[in-house]
């Protein structure tokens, strides 16, 4: 029998990669195929940081016209229009080539920011479904902000008391929402995101019960996971690596997936150096880089703590242009304190006894990541996702203290040190807050045994992917034979019992609609369970009568005819 096979496509960032790559491993180990396909400089880097990345994964890239890199300084809103010109080209190429090779795909999953994705997905007729890198509340609040609550979310007023209530979700103050949906964040150079957001959601309401699959599990989030009828949410999380999870060794430790460069060996001895819960560590993700006001601030923060720290400072993008105006002021006393580095393997920080707590900003993956550690947080958001993130860490979940801002947008020092202060005392609120996480801890771990509900919920969508492809079309040895410049070619019908004991209950009656991709067929019957087929040069999308009782894909292989897909729709 043919192994189910997914194309998994992810937009070219860390905070993609990492989810989506977990996954793909995920799915490998659970006896499907994967075809990883992102952009040319995102597997360069891959490749780069962390060595021989396939590990049982075919690894596929295209170019997305930005082969060095997206700069901050670049048009976001040009890269957008490309990655979609040059991406949509590259999935359906891969797809078809995949299926010349014998691999003939099931499903295509892609990750946020590519809902075209779901468009080449329906014009080579197979199914798509879309993996949420972001918590499953998010997704609710784009969904009731397109789906009538656009104006009432919108309100410019400046009322510190506005609040909304969303069906089957916390109330929600302006800072709670997610950035592009304020007038002070949905503008400039990312202007391109609400409307990429609304495309999405509009993809996923055209279809008939969409799966979302959703980097998170269902004890974190029962009432989001349930909240829209119309979509089916499945929880698979946290999208993490099993050693961090269930200690299944080395082999499951790494994502792989790294686009910069660690400072791991020296940091091991370091943090190895340093009194159990004392170390604080600091890191806003592999996007932003912050001004250096702030940063200015950060560093005061942490020098009046006078705890040792880990802090992650993003290196400029052209260090040569770097200017000694550029560096901390107190740099000398910080290295005496702590350690600044420009990017390190977060998970094993996270897991080192040595650590404390985490100044992040909130970024999904750090959230999911720190949960799953039993690690209490700082919540220092910035934009998109992360002030509904600090909302359900503060108020929600209560693992973590968000720290509040100027009208300016800067965070003081001062504000800083009364949250780190207040995790690290081992006071009352300490305690409170070191016993939620830890209450996270096991409850992310079990939804990730045997038994878990990320597991199950997993397996469930791994045989759906293998019904897909329980009508397997064999050729008959010696079933081929030329008519003319076209084939017949003889197919024998596999079927799983239970699916034949349907068809045989309910019968073979139609007529439904049977839709090819590359070419379709014509002149075809079907009597004892074998299909003849006259393979005749019928335009593309042609739809043909068929007497199949309902919605299944076909994967046929002939030598003659190579490989073709057809999509029966009831």
């Amino acid at each position: 029998m043919t192994r189910p096979h997914v194309v998994l496509v992810t937009f070219p960032v860390q905070g993609h990669i990492n989810p989506s790559l977990t996954f793909a491993k995920t799915l490998d180990r659970n006896g499907i195929e994967v075809t990883f396909v992102t952009s040319l400089y995102a597997q360069r880097h891959m490749v780069k940081a962390t060595g021989d990345i396939t590990n049982g994964i075919t690894f596929v890239a295209f170019s997305d016209g930005y082969d060095d890199g997206v700069k901050l300084s670049d048009d976001q809103q040009q890269y957008m229009m490309e990655i979609r010109k040059r991406g949509s080209g590259a999935i359906r190429n891969t797809i078809l080539a995949r299926a010349e090779q014998g691999h003939p795909v099931t499903c295509l999953v892609y990750s946020l920011l590519l809902p075209w994705a779901a468009v080449v997905a329906r014009e080579v007729h197979i199914p798509s479904a879309i993996l949420w890198i972001q918590p499953a509340t998010v997704l609710n609040i784009y969904y009731y902000y397109f789906n009538g609550y656009a104006a009432e979310i919108s309100n410019p007023s400046e009322d510190p008391s506005w609040v909304i209530q969303l069906p089957r979700l916390p109330l929600l103050a302006k800072r709670d929402l997610p950035s592009f949906m304020l007038p002070s964040g949905g503008g400039g150079r990312y202007s391109f995101a609400l409307p990429l957001f609304k495309e999405q959601i509009e993809t996923l309401d055209a279809e008939t019960k969409p799966k979302v699959l959703v980097n998170t599990f269902d004890a974190l989030e029962p009432d989001a996971l349930k909240a829209i009828e119309d979509y089916e949410l499945i929880g698979i999380g946290p999208l993490i690596p099993s050693a961090f999870l269930d200690g299944k060794g080395p082999l499951h430790k790494g994502v792989g997936g790294d686009l910069f460069h660690k400072s791991d060996d020296y940091l091991h001895e370091w943090l190895n150096s340093k009194p159990e819960s004392s170390v604080v560590y600091v890191s806003f993700g592999s996007l932003l880089r912050l001004p250096k006001v702030q940063l200015e601030e950060i560093a005061k923060g942490l020098l009046e703590c006078g705890r040792p720290f880990l802090w992650v400072i993003l290196v400029n993008e052209n260090p040569k242009v770097e200017k000694d105006d550029d560096k901390l002021s107190c740099l000398e006393e910080l290295e005496k304190l702590g350690k600044i580095v420009p990017w390190c393997a977060q998970l094993e920080v996270l897991t080192h006894p040595s650590l404390g707590c985490f100044v992040t900003h909130c970024g999904w993956n750090s959230t999911l990541e720190s949960l799953a550690c039993g690690v209490p947080l700082v919540a220092f958001p910035q934009w998109t996702d992360q002030g509904t993130n600090a909302k359900l860490i503060q108020d929600v979940w209560r693992t973590g203290l968000r720290v509040n801002i100027r009208e300016d947008g800067i965070v003081e020092s001062d504000e800083i040190k009364r949250c780190i202060r207040t995790i690290m005392d081992d006071g009352e609120k300490s305690r409170e807050l070191r016993e939620n996480a830890r209450k996270w801890k096991n409850s992310a771990r079990e939804a990730m045994q045997e038994d878990g509900s990320s597991t199950k919920n997993l397996k469930a969508f791994v045989e759906e992917l293998r019904d897909y492809v329980f009508l397997f079309l064999k050729q008959f040895g010696e079933g081929s034979t030329k008519h003319g410049n076209s084939e017949v070619v003889l197919l024998e019908v596999f079927c799983k019992a239970e699916a034949l004991s349907e068809l045989d209950e309910k019968g073979w009656v139609g007529p439904y609609l049977v839709s090819v991709s590359m070419r379709t067929v014509a002149n075809w019957s079907f009597e004892n369970r074998v299909l003849s087929f006259d393979w005749g040069l019928v335009p593309f999308s042609e739809t043909l009568n068929c007497a199949i009782l309902r919605s299944l894909t076909f994967l046929v292989t002939c030598q003659h005819a190579s490989l073709w897909t057809l999509t029966v729709l009831v």
